[in-house]
């Protein structure tokens, strides 16, 4: 019989690589390989601020909850600054330069928090957020994995199409009487909402590889959208499944496999060329 916390780890892992499989094609043709940067930035925010809620109120459960709500302010205001007419790496720039200065103020005020109250209970919550830990998912944990990434998934498929005429000709969507903008704020509200919900299956430090790799290596190996979405998913649900697999008997962390194995298949590609 499969053990509990293995099942947990599968399921996460199928619902990670779905959201991923998705996503990763539009980072990279729309060219958002930066705005993972910025995300790291935003949710490491949004971590310390609800640490330090949840040390105040007791509740460790708002970590995750206000890492989403400072990670959406965050990518929102990156895509108004990209519409009116900063190009995407400037409008990442200005944010992330903001942002990681109020996250060195918020380990500050963290760490006099944490020497008037105990702060056991955060570590492996800290720990999973950082390296990411598919073992330690509680049933808690996944139902809200799997729910909201149901949600973001249906959010997806809607505007599939939308996003895509988003990355090659964002006038022509203007044009037709569509409003690119409207667009533009839903597909980084998807980036934002997917990171802060996967961060702790996948980890904070290695988040922007398993976001990117997958998109970038489905397009290094067909230019049709449809295999590219299919790639993408395969590749991410392969890399996931081997690297749960593989830390089970290694006591590796999986997202840390999952890397390296993304890492080695692009590279490989790349060597082929």
């Amino acid at each position: 019989m499969i053990p509990e916390f293995i099942a947990r780890a599968v399921i996460a892992s199928i619902t990670v690589s779905v959201l991923l499989g998705l996503l990763s094609p539009l980072i990279n043709m729309k060219g958002l390989a930066f705005l993972t940067h910025a995300l790291f930035h935003a949710l490491l925010l949004g971590a310390v601020l609800g640490m330090v809620l949840g040390l105040l109120l007791n509740n460790y459960a708002l970590v995750t909850f206000v890492a989403m709500l400072v990670t959406l302010a965050i990518v929102l205001t990156i895509a108004h600054l990209e519409h009116t007419g900063f190009s995407p790496d400037s409008s990442v720039g200005i944010v992330a330069s903001f942002v990681a200065g109020l996250t060195v103020l918020g380990f500050g005020v963290l760490y006099r928090v944490m020497a008037t109250r105990p702060y056991y209970p955060l570590t492996q919550n800290v720990v999973s957020y950082l390296t990411g830990e598919l073992f330690l998912i509680s049933s808690r944990d996944l139902e809200i994995l799997s729910a909201g990434g149901f949600l973001i998934t249906l959010l997806m498929l809607l505007f599939y199409r939308d996003f895509l005429y988003l990355s090659f000709d964002p006038e022509g969507i203007d044009g037709h009487g569509g409003n690119s903008r409207l667009y533009l704020a839903i597909l980084y509200a998807i980036v934002g909402m997917t990171g802060a919900l996967i961060v702790q299956s996948v980890g904070l430090v290695t988040l922007q590889v398993v976001a990117v790799l997958p998109g970038a290596i489905a397009l290094m190996l067909s230019d049709n959208v449809r295999k590219i979405l299919a790639i993408s998913l395969l590749v991410t649900l392969t890399v996931q499944l081997v690297s749960i697999g593989t830390a089970y008997f290694t006591a590796i962390p999986p997202s840390g496999i999952a890397t390296i194995l993304l890492g080695l298949i692009y590279g490989a590609l790349l060597t082929r060329r």
